[in-house]
């Protein structure tokens, strides 16, 4: 983990001085003797985890290093192990003595880090950037389930459903942002989506749909309709045929691969390839 590091006096200036000025830094003295130290590091591990690039863990092992502890221990009036010290340009700007809870040390770093969904949210960003839309789908939807109220959010999360063409979701989040918060941004997306609805019931549609309720015995035409309710992102309608497609013909041209294609491109959790894969294992097995 990049985002965890050992004092020692060669690296203590870059530790406390130049890297506090770029990040929080949380300096845990501790000892590899102590249980609540041992305790309170696997706390210190996943927190870390979860903050890589706004926060750094700096470990100072009382027992190894007890020269430079004493020294600081001094500088800062230490009186316990485990002990945490919050840093933030060069400075304490925090200080927790003895063994803390999680809830404890998050409540502390929330005064002087982003809030997790915000951290989510630039992560969901980076990934739209870089076009990694599967990336970028489980980080929005994962900064919404906390924080349903906010407006940034809901606009990220709406761009990146339209272009995964779950449009209706996308509709539904625009829907909730109220009237005072939506600007420019707010009004691009809502373009995009209202195009985005429009393409999915092209003529060309309408005529295969038309065709297949004259001939439902024609399983070449569903599998053309499929193909073109897939372009338009009516992924739960395409999967729909051609699932009535396998029922009647299970190895059928390419249904089943354009079947299984169709879940593999929606994103990792959707409940919609949950659903249509468990349909699909009813006429398999």
């Amino acid at each position: 983990m990049n985002n965890m590091v050992n004092v020692n006096p060669q690296n203590l200036q870059q530790v406390l001085g130049e890297t506090s000025q770029q990040k929080l830094v949380l300096l845990s003295f501790y000892s590899a003797q102590s249980p609540e130290c041992q305790s309170q590091a696997v706390i210190l591990d996943k927190i870390a985890n979860e903050y890589s690039e706004h926060l750094l863990v700096a470990r100072l092992d009382c027992d190894l290093e007890q020269a430079l502890a004493a020294q600081l221990a001094q500088q800062i009036g230490l009186q316990a192990l485990p002990t945490l010290v919050l840093l933030k340009d060069s400075a304490p700007v925090d200080m927790l003595a003895g063994a803390q809870t999680e809830q404890q040390i998050r409540e502390a770093l929330a005064a002087h880090l982003p809030a997790q969904h915000e951290i989510l949210l630039e992560q969901a960003k980076q990934a739209l950037l870089e076009q990694d839309l599967n990336s970028a789908f489980k980080y929005a939807k994962q900064a919404y389930e906390l924080d349903q109220t906010h407006t940034r959010v809901k606009l990220v999360l709406a761009d990146i459903c339209i272009q995964i063409h779950k449009l209706d979701d996308a509709q539904a989040l625009l829907d909730s942002v109220v009237e005072a918060e939506r600007d420019a941004y707010f009004t691009n997306i809502q373009a995009k989506c209202e195009q985005a609805l429009i393409a999915t019931d092209s003529p060309e549609i309408k005529a295969l749909q038309a065709e297949v309720e004259k001939y439902p015995n024609n399983l070449e035409t569903k599998i053309e309709l499929s193909d073109l309710l897939n372009a338009a992102g009516r992924k739960e309608e395409a999967l729909e045929v051609l699932f009535s497609v396998l029922k009647k013909e299970l190895n059928f041209a390419d249904a089943k691969a354009n079947f299984l294609d169709i879940i593999a491109s929606l994103p990792d959790g959707d409940s919609l390839a949950a659903k249509y894969r468990r349909k699909l294992y009813s006429i398999l097995y």
